[in-house]
């Protein structure tokens, strides 16, 4: 999937398109909180692009003000980086420097990711917002999804009660696509509650197959040979622990 294909996806109103440049410098002096991650950015960012911004009167999605946070508007950005670049840090440190939450799509070594995450005001400095909570970042599929994924993608498949239910639509979204890649389908989660356990599952799984590999190095390289025995025992629990979470995302439940 390119960038010019994620945003047919989207469906976003003509009005809300922005196409326009935005110079790096600027997340160098809004973003970069240290030397290291000055140098990250020159090196790394090829190109930053602010496609679209998705404002209340430009959307029909009313702004979200609570003690935590006020979202006035959600934005959609472009980030491409040079070959070979690690995106974690980058992507990480953009989505914090804009003060609106952020739909970010960065494109490296010709592979497009989708990241998102929720923002909150900074309680030591005013006018500030820090992310809060994970900031969640899904590769996309190659050949762009089935419909199913597009559909729930697009702006008109997301909640519109308020811009914080559109993100965290988004959000959900992004977390269903994850489960896909371990379980081969794309599945909409049915509520807010089932699409939090369902990918915290998929962490368990993935926390459980490191697990796994160590204990299986671990075996591999142990000369005792009650010691090999314990090891295997304790390999063999946790796979049928990441077997029983496998098969309950492939039921679509968690």
């Amino acid at each position: 999937m390119t960038v010019n294909e994620l945003l047919q996806v989207l469906q976003l109103p003509e009005s809300t398109r922005v196409q326009q440049r935005v110079p790096k410098k600027l997340l160098i002096e809004h973003g970069a909180a240290t030397p290291q991650d000055k140098r990250l950015i020159q090196d790394g960012v090829d190109e930053i692009t602010w496609l679209a911004s998705l404002k209340p009167h430009l959307t029909g999605v009313p702004a979200y003000e609570d003690e935590h946070r006020h979202y006035r508007e959600a934005a959609v950005l472009s980030l491409t980086l040079r070959p070979g670049t690690r995106p974690a840090r980058l992507v990480e440190l953009l989505h914090r420097a804009v003060p609106h939450p952020v739909l970010l799509a960065t494109t490296v070594n010709q592979t497009l990711s989708l990241s998102v995450a929720h923002l909150r005001k900074s309680q030591t400095e005013a006018d500030q917002t820090v992310l809060d909570g994970p900031l969640l970042s899904v590769a996309m599929p190659a050949d762009g999804g089935d419909a199913t994924f597009r559909a729930a993608l697009s702006l008109a498949g997301q909640p519109r009660s308020d811009l914080y239910a559109l993100v965290q639509g988004w959000m959900d979204t992004l977390a269903a696509l994850d489960v896909a890649q371990e379980t081969g389908t794309f599945q909409p989660s049915a509520s807010r509650e089932q699409a939090a356990a369902r990918h915290a599952a998929l962490q368990q799984l993935r926390l459980l197959r490191a697990q796994a590999a160590e204990l299986r190095n671990r075996a591999a390289k142990e000369r005792q040979l009650a010691r090999q025995v314990a090891l295997n025992e304790e390999l063999r629990a946790v796979q049928a622990q990441a077997e029983q979470l496998r098969q309950q995302l492939d039921g679509g439940a968690a």
